[in-house]
């Protein structure tokens, strides 16, 4: 009976797709996000689960069991807050009923992947801030350790590096000199692309303090797009360096940074140095700024000893100290208004608060579900074959998690959908009433969250080092006491389960799930073109749009799902005439866009993330106006975007300008002639359980040919050789022989006859027909994309394909894959657009931060 359940349970891709497209009424971008992104699947592609549905009910029973464990506790009830006396138990079929159809409660895309998948072992955590960088080469390796421990369970990370010394600064070892915090940026940026590849997730933030002698570099090394691609980078600036920048004044630059006596000073006008931040940031949107005494000040954490903020996650919206993480879930906002886009449109408020209180209890639910899966990680640390002093970092990092994810519980309760919920209120994004209304959201979501917080206080226990002293230094606890005084006396006198509560994080795939605007943004378009690529073997497709390699695609227009929806409310087609028209991202007004996000900072106990998008014409001045005035209205951190300042533009349904002839014919091309010798590197790589190693001939640095065979008998290369010569000998008229060259390590060379001896014919043509490829000149990016994209007929040859296209992308210069708007994931040539501070493609719904 068990084995036929099994069986049933097995669905094949096509089942999963027509199950999916059907839950989603046709929607194939939110069908096969959740496909590729969250279904669980087997090793040999069978889904256990048929569209989200089942997904729903998977994370349900795992909240439901925690849910029950807390109802076995005692406690007087008669302390809970008014709803906490009268609301019923929170039972695993209530759960899934806020899950059901993503209505109400969304649980971040960790969750969504990890939470009862059985075939995986990975955090629900999608935040994590590791402690700052400790100023020696160790500390450094133990960073770059840390984070890809991290990102192979599927963690985003933030780490600062303002701990370490300044260039050309003193150090004890053979350099004299260190070439600065900024050297180590690439590193850490090469591990976040290395571990990313091949389905696992690398999102990595980068922080230094504005008083580090280095900030310049700092600000300046991503001037050049094709340098740090692998990370975020943004400022920590502080009041003191603002206030210069207002009163035209000198700063100084320090190291160490908080020390009364620095060892290094410099002083600059902080002028100057905030028109190179401003410069920077119309380039290319970075680096980011973070008001940094404001993610201090304006906390309920960063005030308690030991979670003093270092640094942020990748997206900027949770600020924590090093070695701690959080959990995210979002509330859809849109699914509260009642009868949306008509005259009788009105926001449950008491619904809302309502499912505010239970969501804060899932968010504390699925502390003690982290917990359990960071025991399952250290469990399979601990079974690794690995001996124990190569497991300590990663053992070391999960502990210090583990530690303080008990102590803290900290939660990061957001919602989505904003932007559609005023639209179907008919009120404009960036008008007064919207702001009006958003306040009273935010203002009904603290007082659900704190109620559920401090009634869970009284029933669980409060946060282990909740002190009511440290609470009262907390300019957000001072704003609740006048504004919230019931509540606070509450917490005062009972605690609170959560040292941090909420946030507004980036939503991308999940309000594609929900088909709702994302976060606390505006509907970044009305309508738009999708492309999608066709099947060479569908003679019967329209053909609206060949690339430069000859990819066709098929185009179509999108329109945002809610304005489908007043559509057919209103029976309109014009959509001038809806409550979106003139509210779009590109168009709202920046400084109500400004004001509305302070406000909704106002109620939040983390960050915000966001992103002004502006015209690509705008000055310079208009950015650092923009990020002026967030400061002074008290945003903690803000994105702006200017069109076209990096890769990323949306295409709208206007017709865009012609900008350069493109080539109308082919053009042959002529490669160089092989020398009998050439530089080679050799990579190892495992295809399934077997070694192999590919050796990739160089001409230039650049690669022009490729062998790729079993480590076995005759080529079993020593585990140190990297590098070598591949030599090329005739052996009659027509044939040639490849031997390879190495140096050993006393100096003497030594000759290995006849690649070729080693390697499966059909394995050797395909690494031939690659060669001719490579030295034809066809750009890297591109053919490490032709062989991802091979058809091969089983699945071994297709590891095999996969370790060398892993083989090829280290040769692939950094950042060019991200030179221009094509998606790597569906190959849509202008996929991605800029928002929430992160790339997102609006054809597949691949998202650089996840």
């Amino acid at each position: 009976m068990t084995e036929e359940k099994v069986q049933l349970d097995k669905f094949t891709y096509d089942e999963v797709l027509e199950a999916s497209m059907a839950y989603f009424n046709g929607d194939e971008l939110a069908a096969t996000t959740w496909i590729n992104k969250y279904a669980i699947k087997d090793h040999e592609g069978n889904f256990s689960e048929k569209s989200p549905d089942d997904m729903h009910r998977r994370m349900a029973k795992e909240f439901g069991r925690i849910e029950s464990k807390y109802a076995q506790t005692t406690f007087n009830k008669e302390l809970l807050s008014d709803y906490g006396k009268k609301r019923e138990e929170l039972r695993e079929q209530d759960i899934y009923q806020l899950f059901k159809d993503f209505k109400y409660v969304i649980p971040q895309g960790s969750v969504m992947y990890g939470l009862g998948n059985k075939k995986v072992i990975a955090s629900l955590s999608n935040c994590i801030v590791i402690p700052p960088t400790y100023d020696s080469y160790g500390g450094v390796f133990r960073t770059d350790q840390q984070m890809a421990q991290l990102f192979k369970r599927r963690c985003g990370v933030g780490v600062d590096i303002s701990q370490l010394r300044p260039k050309n600064a003193e150090v004890s070892n053979a350099a004299g000199t260190t070439t600065g915090a900024v050297s180590f940026m690439h590193r850490f940026s090469n591990t976040t692309r290395e571990v990313a590849q091949n389905g696992r997730r690398g999102a990595l933030m980068l922080t230094m303090d504005i008083a580090h002698p280095d900030i310049e570099d700092f600000i300046t090394v991503k001037q050049d797009l094709t340098k740090v691609t692998g990370a975020n980078i943004s400022i920590r600036l502080s009041d003191e360096f603002m206030q210069a920048v207002e009163n035209d004044s000198e700063f100084t630059l320090r190291w160490p940074i908080d020390s009364k006596s620095p060892k290094y000073t410099k002083t600059i006008q902080a002028k100057e140095l905030w028109n190179t931040i401003i410069k920077s940031a119309h380039n290319t949107a970075e680096p980011g700024l973070i008001f940094w005494d404001r993610q201090h000040y304006y906390s309920t954490s960063s005030l308690y000893p030991g979670f003093k903020n270092s640094s942020t996650n990748p997206c900027s919206e949770i600020a924590m100290q090093g070695g701690d993480s959080c959990r995210l879930i979002a509330i859809n906002l849109y699914n509260f208004v009642e009868n949306p886009f008509t005259a009788k449109a009105k926001f449950n408020y008491k619904k809302f608060y309502e499912v505010v209180y239970e969501s804060q209890r899932l968010m504390d639910d699925l502390v003690d579900l982290e917990l359990e899966a960071v025991d399952r990680i250290l469990d399979k640390i601990a079974n690794d074959p690995e001996p124990d002093f190569i497991k300590q970092t990663e053992v070391d990092t999960w502990k210090l998690l583990q530690e303080t994810g008990k102590k803290g519980r900290r939660t990061g309760l957001g919602f989505t959908a904003l932007g559609d919920a005023i639209a179907a209120l008919g009120i404009k994004f960036d008008s007064e009433d919207a702001l009006k209304t958003a306040e009273k959201m935010m203002r009904t979501k603290l007082s659900g969250e704190f109620d559920s917080s401090i009634d869970m206080a009284i029933e669980r226990g409060a946060f282990e080092v909740f002190n009511r002293n440290i609470e009262d230094k907390s300019e957000f606890v001072q704003m609740m006491k006048a504004e919230f005084p019931e509540i606070y006396h509450r917490m005062m006198e009972y605690g609170r389960r959560n040292i941090s509560i909420s946030t507004v994080a980036p939503t991308g795939s999940l309000s594609m799930l929900a088909q709702v605007s994302s976060g606390i943004e505006p509907v970044f378009l009305l309508s738009y073109k999708r492309r999608r690529k066709i099947n060479s073997a569908n003679q019967n497709a329209s053909v609206d749009f060949v690339d430069d390699l000859g990819d066709a695609f098929e185009e179509f227009t999108v329109y945002h799902q809610k304005l489908k929806t007043w559509m057919e409310v209103t029976g309109e087609t014009d959509e001038t005439k809806s409550p979106y028209f003139g509210a779009t991202a590109p168009e709202i007004n920046w400084e109500k866009r400004v004001e509305l996000q302070a406000m909704v900072q106002k109620y939040t106990t983390h960050s915000i993330s966001s992103t002004i998008n502006l015209a690509s014409d705008v000055p310079e001045e208009l950015v650092g106006d923009i990020y002026l005035d967030s400061w002074r209205k008290g945003l903690k951190g803000i994105t702006v975007y200017r069109d076209g300042s990096r890769s990323g533009i949306l295409v709208s349904n206007k017709e865009k300008k012609k900008t350069e002839e493109k080539p109308t014919s082919y053009k042959d091309t002529a490669f160089p002639k092989r020398p009998k010798k050439i530089e080679a590197a050799v990579i190892r790589f495992h295809n399934e359980s077997e070694k192999w190693l590919a050796v990739v001939g160089l001409i230039n640095n650049r690669p022009y040919e490729i062998f790729t065979g079993k480590m076995k008998d005759s080529f079993n290369l020593p585990q140190w050789v990297e590098k070598g010569w591949v030599l090329k000998k005739r052996t009659g008229e027509k044939n040639a022989r490849y031997d390879f060259q190495y140096v050993d390590k006393e100096g003497y060379k030594t000759t290995i006859e006849g690649l070729s001896r080693s390697f499966d014919k059909e394995y050797w043509n395909y690494a031939k027909l690659i060669s001719g490829v490579l030295r034809h000149g066809m750009p890297m990016p591109y053919v490490v994309d032709l062989i991802q994209n091979l058809s091969l007929y089983d699945e071994h040859i297709n590891t095999w394909k996969n370790g060398v296209s892993r083989a090829l992308k280290r040769f692939v210069p950094e950042g060019a894959e991200a030179a221009d708007k094509k998606c790597q994931e569906c190959g849509d040539p202008e996929g991605l657009i800029y928002a929430e501070g992160c790339l997102t493609c609006k054809s597949c719904g691949h998202s650089k931060c996840g």
